[in-house]
């Protein structure tokens, strides 16, 4: 059955890669996403920034969106970066991710090129028309060192190159203006925890989360609020995660979410050249904030609880 971004719910994750020595930790890989069914999230985003994937060769691309796949075996959607300097490069990815057997891509403008605006159009084009897959633009002008107008976003929509967009452009007026532009159908995601909240105040429709990593149920709950119209709830779970979205990002993604991953006892906090691993600035308040969380995670998810490992 073809997967259609209209289909997606709220809550979905950006999931690390974990690594064993030189190589993919293919039990950790598949508890992972395990997990995050457990604990009710709605789709899986693998190999993108928070995965590490800049580090990735392509056989390993592949390899971890196919562990996935196989792990999450049609529970929910897996939805695979395919972000290249190169558009070629970008292409061979896209095209590993479909053998893999990924239900979507996920498609950034080319880092360190600076294209154009049609150039960027031209290069989203090529990756859709390569695979067939339906794509989530991903504006994310930190790591791209561009941003994607409103306009080529509507115009990649109009001719149904994307069906979604995550959106890392700090803008929180923009769902709105993207609305008036490509109507309700084109799914808007926050690619930023700490202003998801907000985001679907303006009429996004979720979050592609970092913080999901460690404690999806609590994330799920918090887009459950919002769609229910529990704005207590929704503002209750929006104070409690703050903290931690700020502590995840004392240090360049995913040095801190490794950290946690491996205080949690998940997987190891080993990251890849030129990142390294956490230091004390970002253990203390890990260590600090996680145990009062991880309780309240227990409770949302309704599942033994997790201890940190000493």
């Amino acid at each position: 059955m073809t997967f259609h971004f209209s289909d997606l719910g709220a809550s979905l994750i950006a999931i690390a890669t974990p690594f064993r020595g030189e190589r993919i930790d293919e039990a950790a890989f598949a508890f992972l996403c395990e997990r995050q069914i457990e604990h009710r999230t709605a789709g899986i985003v693998v190999c993108g920034s928070t995965g590490e994937a800049a580090s990735l060769s392509i056989t390993e691309h592949e390899h971890a969106v196919r562990i996935a796949v196989q792990a999450v075996c049609g529970r929910m959607p897996v939805i695979a970066g395919c972000t290249g300097v190169a558009t070629a490069a970008a292409i061979e990815l896209a095209k590993a991710g479909a053998r893999a057997g990924a239900d979507g891509l996920l498609c950034a403008a080319p880092p360190y090129i600076k294209p154009t605006q049609d150039g960027i159009f031209a290069h989203i084009r090529a990756v859709a028309h390569a695979t067939g897959l339906p794509i989530m633009l991903y504006d994310v002008p930190g790591r791209a060192g561009i941003r994607i107008a409103d306009e080529t976003i509507a115009r990649l929509f109009a001719q149904e190159l994307i069906g979604a967009l995550k959106d890392a452009a700090g803008d929180l007026a923009r769902p709105s203006r993207l609305r008036a532009l490509c109507g309700p159908d084109l799914r808007q995601f926050s690619g930023d925890d700490a202003t998801a909240a907000a985001h679907r105040a303006m009429g996004g429709h979720g979050c592609v989360s970092v913080t999901a990593n460690l404690v999806p149920a609590l994330c799920a709950s918090f887009h459950e609020a919002w769609d229910k119209g529990d704005l207590a709830r929704f503002a209750r779970i929006r104070d409690l995660l703050a903290p931690l979205h700020e502590a995840l990002f004392i240090e360049s993604n995913p040095i801190p979410v490794k950290l946690a991953l491996e205080m949690l006892e998940l997987c190891s906090s080993s990251v890849r050249l030129p990142l390294t691993r956490a230091g004390k600035a970002t253990r203390e308040p890990l260590a600090r904030l996680l145990p009062p969380l991880l309780l309240a995670e227990e409770r949302a998810a309704a599942i033994p609880r997790y201890a940190l490992a000493s």
